[in-house]
């Protein structure tokens, strides 16, 4: 009797002791706002609390009167929409850092004004320093066809030009690049890329995929400026609602980059960061297991990125049949099924997930196959293994990825981008497999969105955009590409909160706005969910907050 007793005060005592830390002050207060929570219910109408970085409440108006204390600040919403902060389930920070500094060749509309752009960068750079560039596509250009360097390197002879395609799976460098890292006839192409060459074998100057590597050559950037990128392209990042990146394939510099940021306390949002293919890099991480999360879940590293094929754009994503408009031509194939394989099993046993790039429907067979042996047959939703980009799939592979519980890592821009000619890559057969979201969700398959940026804009308005209406930003074509593929602003929102945070291991700090998980959201100048879809991109970020810190102002006019 005696025992239950004492028992009974220790839950007593505990339940008063929560009951006076209930009543703390807030650190900040939202008031008066229309809160889209991802969860249930969909939206609130009142006021948000925030105390020590987390949601201590949110209800109706006045409903946390109690907690506003002396220091609490008050920031009066006066009906503005807030979210979730957006989180983006593929991304590239670094390299968005890079590409803010380097010429930017998004929107060309030829290899004329490529050319141009490039012309005038030489004046700025210091004699002998690489000149680059990043976003051509020759996709946009009247003459769809690959570049020659002849042009580019008459412009620029005197300093090396290395210009990475939209994609990242593909660079055009000029004579003396080519010169400096020895690519010449006797260059051999190879496994998994291509140099792209004349009809006498020279190399016309475009590198696909593996065959980038020539470029390890280009001298590495500093700690310094490692550290500088990710922190101009956090900011970038931040004034369009993103609170939480995902790195996908890093290296041990960039990784020590981002450790030393995050020990200065200089890493302004949440990043999740999955492994490049390295051996040694892998080994080592095997070796000491997964950085989860650090006090603040600021940045976790437990995932490993896979390549198992190209892109679409370079016709280098590997296809079951010819490409439509190239016969003979299957893409290609980067890694093999038993190195994915292998490096799966490591990575269960380890407590690590696995994000393949497979883009091509050959290339998600052959992960969806080693993914299946790995897990013996069976359904392993827990083990958050995803194909990234799910670009083109055959029907079975739709329903498998449902089946094994495998996360669908998809860019709504991507669609919008491939779809002038993605119809031409592969056919009108192949392309209903393609793109295919409202398809791989009635699976079963969680959908977690991202943008692949700086392949495509870092701002999720443009991907949240995208999934709503399968439209470029003139409203073409009218209804939507495929729209049956659409997904409601729901399903979108979802997508860039809640399912993006489940896929990082992340949904019980953030993705949803519920008492007990972290403040990060966004605060919209107009209620993203309601106005008409063609004004979703210019829909103001007023203010972005991570773990309860205002960490974005938009400066009112």
């Amino acid at each position: 009797m005696r025992r239950t007793t004492a028992i009974l005060l220790l839950f007593a005592g505990l339940g008063i002791a929560g009951a006076v830390r209930g009543q703390e002050p807030a650190d900040r207060l939202l008031r008066g706002g229309r809160f889209y929570t991802a969860a249930s219910p969909a939206a609130i109408e009142g006021d948000l609390a925030i105390r020590g970085g987390r949601i201590v409440s949110l209800g109706p108006a006045g409903g946390a009167a109690e907690l506003v204390g002396p220091d609490t600040e008050i920031v009066e919403l006066e009906g503005r929409t807030v979210t979730p902060g957006f989180i983006d389930a593929h991304s590239h920070l670094s390299s968005l850092g890079a590409a803010l500094a380097q010429v930017d060749l998004v929107g060309t509309v030829s290899y004329e004004e490529v050319v141009e752009r490039v012309r005038e960068r030489p004046a700025a750079t210091a004699p002998g320093e690489w000149v680059r560039g990043r976003g051509w596509d020759q996709n946009d250009w009247s003459v769809q066809q690959f570049p020659v360097h002849g042009p580019l390197s008459e412009a620029v002879p005197d300093h090396p030009v290395w210009l990475t395609r939209i994609d990242g799976h593909a660079a055009l460098l000029n004579r003396r690049a080519m010169d400096l890292l020895g690519l010449d006839a006797t260059a051999p192409d190879p496994p998994g890329g291509r140099v792209l060459r004349s009809d006498t074998g020279e190399p016309t100057g475009v590198l696909i995929d593996t065959a980038m590597a020539v470029g390890g050559a280009i001298p590495d950037p500093s700690a310094e400026e490692l550290q500088r990128r990710i922190v101009t392209a956090a900011e970038h990042c931040l004034a369009r609602g993103l609170t939480t990146v995902t790195e996908m394939g890093l290296d041990a510099l960039e990784i020590d980059a981002y450790r030393a940021l995050r020990r200065a306390g200089r890493l302004p949002l949440r990043t999740a960061i999955f492994l490049d293919d390295d051996p040694e890099l892998l080994e080592q991480w095997f070796a000491r297991g997964p950085a989860a999360q650090d006090r603040d879940a600021r940045l976790i590293i437990r995932g490993i990125k896979l390549y198992a094929d190209g892109a679409l754009g370079s016709r280098g994503a590997a296809l079951v049949e010819p490409y439509s408009d190239d016969p003979g031509n299957l893409g290609l194939l980067i890694t093999g099924g038993d190195r994915i394989e292998s490096v799966c099993r490591r990575a269960l046993e380890t407590g690590f997930q696995v994000g393949t790039h497979a883009i091509g429907d050959r290339g998600a067979l052959v992960v969806l196959d080693a993914y299946e042996r790995c897990f013996d047959g069976r359904p392993r939703p827990e083990a958050r293994f995803r194909v990234e980009h799910a670009q083109v799939l055959r029907p079975a592979d739709i329903e498998r990825m449902g089946r094994l519980g495998v996360i669908a890592s998809v860019q709504p821009t991507h669609a919008t981008s491939d779809m002038p000619w993605a119809g031409d890559r592969v056919g009108p057969r192949r392309i209903e497999g393609a793109y295919a979201w409202q398809r791989l969700s009635a699976a079963g398959a969680l959908l977690a969105l991202g943008s692949d940026f700086p392949v495509e804009s870092a701002d999720p308005r443009l991907g949240f955009y995208a999934a709503v209406t399968r439209q470029d930003l003139s409203g073409r074509p009218e209804g939507g590409w495929q729209p049956d593929q659409r997904l409601s602003r729901a399903e979108a929102l979802a997508g860039f909160t809640r399912d993006a945070a489940r896929s990082l291991f992340l949904e019980n700090e953030v993705g949803t706005l519920e008492v007990g998980r972290r403040a990060d959201l966004v605060v919209f100048a107009r209620d993203i969910m309601t106005v008409p879809a063609a004004e979703i991109p210019e829909v103001a970020v007023d203010l972005t907050l991570v773990d309860g810190e205002i960490v974005f102002r938009r400066v009112q006019p």
